[in-house]
């Protein structure tokens, strides 16, 4: 009797499923490297199942989620995978058991002299200071006379004019802040505003000016006197600036972007 193929005989390797993920996201294993800071071999090995260069099983887990992270791809299952196929997670070790420690009789409590002249002290200086405040300003209720000289003089009042106004903090600066930059250079500002993605951006010589994930609600500007060739790998989650100019629809979610941006209005290259 023969037996069919089972859903998880047909289900890609962890290897062959970064690859493809790679391959449909338009990303090369150079670009791959410099955004995960993983080394090219290393790449090449994972996407062939190769996992003895990793190091151990907790280093390969984390090689598998930041290639998986950088093409868009959902790292839980593959690192579930890896584990089915390599023996699983070790168990915890079990703590070492607690003995309860030797109760000890306790001495009678001496008592605290100091504390308690500390205390007599203060009530001592808090009654003075109540009497000094209250008894002595007490009259005898009979009115007071106009020449009285124990008779207190009234509070003087400030003057409007001499009462200076709270200082207000300084606005933040806002997106649209880059408008007043000099129009002889190329301004990116590059924002994670929907989801993180990672950006790579070079000069005219291609010279790498950034490179790196950025994260949800982190922001970037870069700027350059000729010309920067942008890549986005998630174009559709980012918010972009050129030139003091909001750039719309810049891609869709988990698309892979390559812009290229002069001085002047923002016209994608």
């Amino acid at each position: 009797m023969s037996i069919g193929n089972s859903p998880e005989a047909d289900r890609p390797s962890v290897g062959a499923a970064l690859q493809k993920a790679r391959i449909g996201a338009g990303l090369t294993v150079e670009e791959v490297s410099t955004t995960t800071r993983v080394r090219i071999p290393l790449v090449h090995a994972i996407e062939q199942d190769d996992f003895s260069r990793c190091g151990g099983d907790v280093y390969a887990r984390g090689h598998i989620r930041a290639l998986a992270r950088a093409v868009s791809l959902d790292p839980r299952p593959l690192i579930d995978q890896f584990d089915a196929e390599h023996g699983g997670r070790p168990a915890p070790t079990p703590a070492a058991p607690l003995f309860e420690a030797e109760r000890i009789r306790s001495e009678p409590r001496r008592p605290n002299w100091t504390a308690a002249m500390v205390a007599a002290i203060v009530a001592v200086v808090g009654f003075a200071g109540f009497t000094l405040f209250t008894g002595g300003d007490k009259s005898n209720g009979g009115p007071v006379a106009a020449g009285d000289a124990h008779a207190k003089a009234p509070a003087p009042t400030r003057h409007p004019s001499t009462i200076k106004p709270p200082i207000k903090p300084d606005p933040e600066p806002s997106d649209s802040a880059v408008a007043g930059l000099p129009k002889d250079k190329v301004t990116i500002k590059v924002t994670a505003r929907d989801g993180q993605s990672w950006i790579s951006a070079k000069d005219a010589n291609g010279k790498l000016l950034e490179d790196g994930l950025l994260k949800q609600g982190e922001s970037k500007t870069i700027t350059d006197k000729k010309r920067i060739d942008l890549v986005l790998g998630n174009a559709g989650a980012v918010q972009l600036y050129v030139n003091g100019k909001e750039v719309k629809q810049v891609g869709e979610k988990g698309t892979v972007e390559r812009l290229s941006y002069t001085p002047g209005d923002p016209q994608a290259g």
